[in-house]
């Protein structure tokens, strides 16, 4: 079976939490990065979390400060997500 390279954005314009992916039913998928910038000139803080299909929360960043202006690459190893779990982020 071939690989499905999926790109998955959003834009954090609110405080709100906020669903970037959720993995396909009967599906395995890879993260390879999580790049964050932030855009507003004021800093931020990010919080990224694993939510599994039981509906538990895995924090895999909490609160992580990213500076006025500035990217960072939070995933410095591919990260495994199982079917129906979702990756989300939410910003100060």
């Amino acid at each position: 079976m071939a690989n499905s390279f999926i790109n998955a954005k959003v834009d954090l314009t609110t405080t709100d939490l906020t669903t970037v992916y959720t993995v396909p039913s009967f599906k395995t998928s890879v993260i390879k990065s999580i790049l964050v910038s932030e855009d507003a000139g004021s800093g931020a803080n990010i919080t990224v979390t694993l939510v599994n299909a039981a509906g538990a929360i895995f924090n895999l960043f909490k609160t992580k400060a990213i500076a006025s202006n500035a990217t960072v690459e939070l995933l410095t190893q591919p990260l495994i997500i199982e079917a129906a779990e979702s990756l989300k982020v939410q910003a100060s």
